[in-house]
């Protein structure tokens, strides 16, 4: 076969792309990417570990500032302890 190097006499021509279609009930499925949550200023929002809270501050799609009680935090993205409230 061309394309095959001396290799071939022991693996066999290994192709390596992954074109093989896998089926729909597969556990072994590409990942789906999660949207990112956008936000806005004056949100209120709540955080798994710190609580309540209000954006002060939006890097669009990179982090959010939030203010929680008398304490200022920088969050990136994909915000997944942080939820609108």
């Amino acid at each position: 076969m061309m394309g095959c190097g001396p290799e071939r006499r022991i693996l066999g021509c290994v192709s390596t792309s992954r074109a093989r279609k896998r089926p729909p009930g597969s556990p072994f499925r590409d990942p789906v990417a999660k949207p990112v949550k956008v936000f806005q200023l004056e949100d209120r929002v709540t955080h798994d570990k710190c609580g309540l809270g209000r954006v002060v501050s939006v890097e669009e799609d990179i982090a959010v500032t939030v203010v929680f009680g008398d304490s200022t935090v920088r969050i990136t993205a994909p915000y997944d302890q942080l939820h609108k409230l």
